[in-house]
């Protein structure tokens, strides 16, 4: 399985943020989508991507001012990213690997979606269910 495979039941929907934008509008949106991460783009590129994480490290920790501190500044760039053809084992080593919740599906700049690792965890349990009804399936057939 790919990541297309998971990006076709969520959807491509993915929120982000110019890099132009402060620290406190991203914060707001995050707030308000209720999410943890943020694609950053200028113009009509993924950039970077920021996430609660740098919003301690980089920005509370070091006593920078949300209102005048833009995203650019303290975003995660460059960003771990994959394709929609990359496998999901792939992307469970790198979110391993790597300690990160997100990873945008990025191609050639452009940003087709964004995968998390509850996304890889869900389909991972989904894939270990058919797995076990197969098997249950097998044994308790009637012959």
């Amino acid at each position: 399985m790919n990541v297309e495979s998971i990006l076709e039941r969520k959807g491509t929907d993915v929120a982000s943020i110019d890099a132009e934008a402060s620290v406190l509008q991203a914060a707001e949106l995050m707030n308000t989508r209720r999410i943890g991460a943020l694609v950053v783009t200028r113009g009509d590129k993924a950039v970077g991507i920021f996430t609660e994480r740098d919003i301690l490290t980089r920005v509370v920790a070091p006593e920078r001012s949300p209102r005048s501190t833009r995203v650019g500044d303290v975003m995660t760039s460059p960003m771990a990213c994959c394709r929609r053809d990359t496998p999901l084992t792939v992307c469970r080593a790198i979110v391993t690997g790597k300690r990160i919740r997100h990873l945008p599906v990025v191609e050639e700049g452009r940003l087709y979606g964004l995968i998390s690792a509850g996304d890889l965890l869900a389909n991972e349990v989904e894939q270990q269910q058919h797995t076990i009804e197969y098997l249950y399936e097998y044994l308790h057939r009637t012959r």
